[in-house]
């Protein structure tokens, strides 16, 4: 009988820590203590990607430590240029060793070495005693390492899958004949990653031609008779160099630590340390991953009433059911809280369903000044949402769950049994994303009426970056674990309905959202109480829910005839562009695999000396790339339009019917407000703000939005300009609100003083170039974006910026102002005090750094631009509302109102609309609103 395989995997730690970190830097994880987990969480998770799928019998990590090395001491300019570690991943590094002491994985590391020595002499030890050794690591230096039973393992990264390199493999990818040649490789087009420098001028190409005709750097030098020209003077000057270079790329193999394969063995975790690290990082799902959390459910909550033991209670605090639960704490010596769920926490909830119990809730409920309720039902699309059932709670730990019968007559009976209290606008209702409830309830002809407080818009308003779930902060708030709706309704395609759920079953789960929603509106009231968001939150997001909700239940018509000509158009300029791009390309090929279009574009056309290339190693054919090419390239601009074509049809054109509602023929679309950290808003099925308006085939797709009847007809209106006149008046630049408010084109004004051309002489593309240095410095374009977006050298770019600082100093100063308090405080505000924190403004990684700067710039322009449509989208619905209009409000699309008008309205409804948006939120510089009406959107826009 064979003996099991051993298998050892040896990961880099830095280097997979690194890319973890930058994987997130767009969109970090931050946990509720303000902590970002991004390279932690993303470490972790290739670990146990690993541990899953690998199952290794042997495993280690190895660190860099702080202590310089032998190369330092060989060259003391290696890695020199690189930035200063980011603090987050300063931070990271001793949590991530404390989960490997946790998981008993052992951490492997030496002073004067790196991680890449250590795992190359352990490589090559286990290899000799009998491992397959797999090297994890995207580092591609390793793979000098390969050998039989030694292998590079590059994780799976942005959409690419794992990457296991064998001696083939790594003879393919180099070009070489032995594999010690990687190091010859790296000896002569050198490293910019380690400031390695290589032999000036040779690059892969060269260094592969040279591998095959000399064998070694060496031989090389050898043979630099056979040389000509400036290769042969630099390969003569530089060639010791190259020699070091390969030395400093040679990865050791013989460092002084002792490899004891039983130290290595993977052994099962520390469970009790495990769990307390990541709950601390409030790693919540990878708990759920690692190890099995079920236990055995106690019984629910009697469904029946119970004798009240408080006579003389005041019946406002007092349990429909009786007394309210007193949660005492359990014991608990080691002094850790201990994590709360239905399983183990006392609480009370009942099931109110005979028309006496219905009575007495509604009783106590009218007698609350705020209440919870959450809506159960049959679909997450409010539009086609029936109602399961309603869940009340107006005390902690005690919770009401109503069902309601699947005969809508009987269903509607007893809904109106609850309007009063629904209704009731003297008291508060508390939810969590409370505009799908209230779209449901109107549904059933119930409008939900008065002050609100919404869960999931206050912690966005607090944290805008982070999750806003209920479990989430369920989680973070009360060290509370909610019931997954999984537990009641499965996931996939076994996934049942709500409807098919015994009420038994569901009232556990309903009473508790809203209990624990009650629970949460408390601790997050005092959070937005103390960073001063009351007015924010009541007056501006949580009443737009109630105007998205009405937008979103009056929906928007569709012509979808025009849609199916469009479509079939589509469909034959996509044929032409495509016989056109076969005859330049000379032969036919996949136009959507970027591979081979890379190999038509580069290998075959050559229309680049030296093309760019993805992380894979493939061609770079996106759009950037492409439009580049098309001034010059013609396949290049008919692939362009190719794409074009495809992606309309697909994405809008053939889609949008998909979604027309079979309930009333319209589209309904989902705004939502708890996404952009900016605090513009975003929409699904459609996304309106996604529908194309640079071109003009896209434009023609607003053709197929009209009015909902002959009555009516679209109307439009939206801001120009509204971020440039933000900036103006936050700066106060005198020069730019002046030419605001003297109506002069901000563009012509901008390229005649920055290009010093007078106003007579102006030419469009002149202004085009002032248009793009107005916009690009609000989004914090460099010389170099600004040099590729105007087709200029990147110094006369730098003198424009330069130039227009001179003529606008204000905005220079506000920018510069913007950035310092930022530093100070690590948050920027907008003109309502919405926050976007920025918690890497202090980072000392040039890069980090610099994107949090440019956020510190654009996000209070930006977020004050929401702010101002949103307050003359509240003020315009609730005058609407008043008036009794037969018009509606049908979509916002980023500083755009479009109304479904109707004809005898459209007069006082321009008027008003205009008035409401000018004034929304005053500032010193004048806003200007254009508006238009039309058959369809496009007419109107």
């Amino acid at each position: 009988m064979s003996k099991p395989e051993k298998k050892l995997f040896l990961l880099d730690a830095f280097a997979l820590i690194y890319r973890a970190h930058f994987a997130f830097s767009k969109n970090p994880r931050i946990n509720s203590k303000g902590m970002n987990t991004s390279a932690v969480f993303g470490f972790v998770n290739s670990l146990l990607e690993i541990l899953r799928k690998e199952k290794p019998t042997h495993i280690g990590v190895a660190f860099d430590t702080s202590a310089p090395t032998f190369r330092h001491e060989q060259f003391p300019a290696y890695k020199a240029h690189r930035e200063e570690t980011p603090e987050d991943i300063r931070t990271a590094t001793p949590i991530i060793k404390d989960i490997l002491k946790a998981f008993n994985i052992p951490i492997l590391q030496l002073d004067g070495f790196e991680a890449d020595d250590v795992i190359g002499t352990f490589a090559k030890a286990a290899a000799r005693k009998g491992f397959e050794v797999y090297m994890m690591t995207p580092d591609k230096d390793f793979a000098q390492l390969v050998e039989d039973h030694i292998y590079l393992y590059k994780p799976a990264y942005m959409g690419n899958g794992v990457d296991i390199l064998g001696i083939p493999e790594v003879l393919a990818k180099f070009e070489i004949e032995r594999v010690d040649q990687v190091r010859d490789i790296l000896g002569l087009e050198g490293d910019a990653a380690d400031n390695i420098p290589g032999i000036p001028g040779v690059g892969k190409k060269t260094a592969i031609k040279f591998l095959q005709a000399y064998g070694t750097v060496e031989g090389l030098l050898e043979n630099t008779a056979d040389l000509k020209g400036k290769m042969k003077e630099k390969v003569e000057e530089f060639g010791q160099q190259g020699i070091m270079s390969k030395e400093l790329a040679t990865i050791k193999i013989d460092v002084p630590l002792e490899f004891d394969e039983e130290d290595l063995v993977h052994i099962d975790p520390n469970e009790a340390k495990v769990r307390e690290i990541f709950d601390e990082l409030e790693f919540r799902t990878m708990l759920k991953r690692i190890f099995d959390t079920t236990e055995t459910p106690t019984a629910t909550s009697s469904a029946s009433p119970a004798t009240s033991k408080k006579k003389e209670a005041v019946p406002s605090q007092l349990g429909l059911f009786g007394d309210a639960p007193v949660t005492t704490a359990s014991q608990n010596p080691l002094g850790v809280e201990e994590k709360k769920s239905a399983k183990n926490h006392k609480h009370d909830y009942h099931c109110v369903d005979t028309p006496a119990l219905r009575q007495s809730l509604i009783k106590y409920l009218s007698l609350q000044e705020e209440y919870c309720f959450d809506t159960e039902t049959t679909s997450v699309n409010p539009e086609e949402a029936e109602l399961v059932g309603i869940a009340f709670a107006y005390m902690a730990g005690e919770a009401y769950y109503v069902p309601i019968p699947d005969d809508q007559k009987e269903a509607q009976q007893i809904v109106e049994e609850f309007r009063p209290i629904l209704e009731n606008e003297q008291i508060l209702k508390i939810g969590q994303n409370l505009k799908y409830d209230i779209q449901v309830m109107k549904n059933y002809g119930v409008e939900v009426k008065g002050k609100m407080f919404d869960t999931m818009l206050a912690h966005y308003l607090i944290d805008p970056e982070s999750r806003h779930k209920m479990d989430v902060l369920a989680e973070n708030y009360l060290n509370y674990t909610a019931i997954p709706i999984e537990d009641l309704i499965g996931k996939g395609k076994s996934q049942k309905n709500m409807r098919d759920i015994p009420v038994s079953e569901v009232v556990e789960y309903a009473a508790e959202d809203a209990d624990v929603t009650l629970q949460l509106k408390h601790k997050l009231a005092e959070e937005i109480e103390a960073r001063d968001l009351d007015k924010l939150l009541h007056e501006v997001e949580e009443p737009l829910s109630i105007v998205l909700a009405d937008m979103e239940y009056a929906g928007v018509k569709i012509d979808t005839e025009v849609l199916g000509v469009m479509s079939k158009e589509l469909n034959e300029l996509s044929v032409v562009a495509q016989d056109k791009i076969f005859e330049l390309a000379g032969q036919e090929f996949n136009i959507n695999s970027p591979k081979q279009m890379g190999e038509i574009l580069f290998d075959k056309m050559n229309l680049v000396d030296k093309p760019k290339k993805t992380k894979t190693g493939q061609y770079a054919t996106g759009e950037e790339i492409l439009s580049k090419l098309a001034p010059e390239h013609e396949i290049a601009e008919r692939i362009l339009e190719f794409r074009e074509y495809q992606k309309l049809k697909s994405t809008y054109v053939d889609a949008l019917p998909l979604l027309i509602s079979k309930k009333d023929g319209l589209i309904h679309t989902d705004y939502r407000q708890a996404v952009a950290a900016t605090g513009r808003l975003s929409s699904n099925n459609p996304n309106l703000q996604n529908i194309p308006i640079r071109t003009a085939k896209g434009r023609e797709i607003r053709k197929a939005f009209v009015p909902r009847g002959k009555d009516f007809t679209m109307f439009a209106a939206d801001y120009s300009q509204i971020e440039l006149r933000i900036i103006a008046a936050f700066a106060k630049d005198e020069q730019m609100i002046a030419a605001f408010k003297n109506g002069q084109d901000i563009h012509s004004t901008t390229a005649s003083k920055v290009f010093d051309v007078p106003m007579e002489e102006m030419t469009p593309d002149i202004r085009r170039k002032a248009k793009e240095v107005n916009f690009g410095l609000i989004y914090g374009i460099s010389a170099f974006g600004l040099s590729q977006n105007i087709g200029i050298s990147r110094t006369e770019a730098a003198e424009i910026i330069e130039s227009y600082f001179a003529q606008f100093p204000n905005i220079k100063k506000y920018m510069d102002d913007q950035v310092n308090f930022a530093k100070e405080h690590e948050y920027v505000e907008t003109i309502l005090g919405r926050r976007r924190y920025l918690r890497d403004i202090n980072s000392r990684n040039a890069t980090v750094r610099g994107f949090a700067e440019r956020n510190a710039v654009n996000a209070p322009i930006q977020g004050s631009a929401a702010d101002i449509i949103k307050v003359a989208m509240i003020n315009i619905h609730d005058w609407m509302k008043k008036e009794k209009l037969q018009s509606k409000m049908i979509m916002q699309v980023h500083d755009e109102l479009v109304f479904d008008a109707h004809k005898d309205e459209l007069d006082v409804l321009q008027q008003k609309v205009e008035n409401l948006m000018k004034n929304a939120i005053p500032i010193d510089v004048p806003m200007e609103v254009g508006m238009g009406k039309g058959d369809n959107w496009l007419e109107a826009h």
